[in-house]
């Protein structure tokens, strides 16, 4: 039997919603059938119908925005209930991605990047955030990303 370290990404969400399921943890279940449909419609739109783990992280990252979005309009429109429930997915989905960098980590690799790129104003955020977004590999929210560029660049 293969240690979860050894487990493919999505071999772990399968067997986590199994658990799930078993568990009658509605909250897994529901955001890792999300998940699990989510990975179904990417890997029919690739040609490569089996996703790496880099394509899983993708996948997830994107229903993580989505519940966090969700989250913040059902707290703008004082739907507490509804933005708790998006709040709980959420904590399930960041069971499966990588550590998030915080603003420091994020300010560190940025400074690397504008000055392997040269970059002196902000004409030149297009060259250093596809460089830094490949550094980061998913480790980083972009929008803070950006964020951090443009302040350094004086954008």
């Amino acid at each position: 039997m293969k240690t979860e370290s050894q487990m493919s990404l999505q071999a772990r969400i399968d067997a986590d919603l199994h658990a799930a399921m078993r568990a009658q943890d509605t909250v897994a279940k529901l955001a890792l059938r999300a998940v699990k449909t989510a990975l179904t419609e990417a890997s029919k739109a690739g040609a490569n119908h089996d996703l790496d783990d880099s394509q899983v992280v993708g996948v997830i990252q994107r229903e993580a925005k989505r519940r966090r979005e969700a989250a913040a309009e059902y707290r703008r429109l004082g739907a507490a209930n509804q933005a708790a429930q998006e709040e709980a997915e959420l904590a399930i989905l960041e069971r499966y991605l990588p550590r998030q960098m915080d603003e420091a980590e994020i300010e560190r690799a940025a400074r690397q990047v504008i000055a392997e790129t040269g970059a002196t104003s902000a004409r030149d955020i297009g060259k250093v955030m596809p460089a830094l977004m490949a550094r980061l590999a998913g480790a980083a929210d972009g929008k803070v990303a950006s964020q951090v560029v443009r302040r350094l660049l004086g954008g």
